[in-house]
């Protein structure tokens, strides 16, 4: 178990944090062509995609403003299977992220009827809304309360080896955000369901920011758990190598850092922020407040237009 206790003053730091989360979480720009399926957008690409989608004509039609399925495919199983055979061509041409055998429900809002499904890996390629179910994982103690913080296994196909919530993970088709977060808490830090199902939600946060391998347009389900402070956290899967419990204080430390071994995935590091601001670590009255608060809810489309 790793540990950090650096003492720093969150008001020495907070204006570091902001910049960097301003820098890791600005709004795309460029030229974006809505998906459109059943009159409504459900994602967002831009021309060099749009361009690589055209050639699939047997299922995409692309004009200069939107990219829409052919007549054919009018029912969401078969755009789901003639979506997949897109997406694996995508993979196999390496455009996509590692491949996860796991589908994402194409919606407007969460809840909503699914268009389509979509593999995992494909989501950011096609600008498509994914939601996830984030834990902050927090101790009681008398002097301060503190958050465990994960490391990812440098294997990962995203953000290896960066530090990370204590629990996260995307929001498979047909699965609840409550299933989502037990499954990912048991695997990711030997919680048990029973526990982890004592997390307390506290609304949701939003990245919106250009990757390489797409949009990520991406809706978080914040929660908090308290732990006993007996517990330590234990990987069953793998895909967390370390953990490490610090002060909220020094957790904002973390989110603050652009460079070194100790980087802050932009997922958690809004999440991190979002503990922050509720539990009273950033203060109403520091300079950096409204922009730190509005970072939390951008729009998830984007305004630089079709051009």
């Amino acid at each position: 178990m790793e540990r950090y206790n650096s003492g720093v003053d969150i008001a020495s730091i907070v204006t570091a944090l902001r910049a960097r989360l301003e820098d890791v979480l600005a709004a795309p720009r460029g030229r974006y062509r809505p998906l459109v399926v059943d009159c409504e957008s459900v994602g967002w690409v831009d021309d060099e995609r749009a361009r690589r989608l055209a050639a699939f004509r047997d299922v995409f039609v692309v004009d200069e403003r939107t990219i829409s399925f052919v007549d054919a495919l009018v029912e969401p199983p078969e755009r789901t299977l003639a979506v997949d055979r897109v997406a694996r061509t995508l993979a196999q041409e390496r455009s996509l992220s590692a491949w996860r055998n796991e589908r994402y429900a194409v919606v407007g809002e969460y809840g909503g009827v699914p268009h389509f499904e979509l593999e995992r890996a494909a989501a950011r390629y096609f600008g498509i809304r994914t939601f996830a179910a984030h834990v902050n994982g927090l101790v009681g103690r008398d002097d301060a309360t503190r958050m465990w913080i994960a490391r990812r296994s440098p294997r990962k196909a995203i953000d290896p080896g960066r530090l990370d919530n204590l629990v996260g993970g995307g929001i498979a088709a047909g699965v609840s955000v409550l299933a989502t977060l037990v499954k990912e808490a048991w695997e990711e830090a030997g919680i048990p369901g029973t526990v982890a199902a004592q997390a307390q939600p506290h609304g949701t946060v939003h990245v919106f920011r250009a990757q390489a391998d797409g949009l990520q347009r991406e809706t978080i389900f914040v929660h908090d758990l308290w732990l006993d402070a007996s517990f330590t956290p234990a990987c069953q899967d793998r895909e967390v190598v370390g953990h490490r419990l610090v002060t909220l204080c020094d957790a904002g430390a973390l989110v603050a850092n652009r460079r070194g071994p100790d980087v802050v995935t932009a997922d958690a590091s809004l999440v991190i922020v979002d503990c922050l601001i509720r539990h009273g670590v950033i203060a109403t009255g520091c300079s950096d407040y409204a922009v730190l608060c509005r970072l939390r809810y951008p729009t998830l489309d984007p305004v630089c237009g079709l051009g």
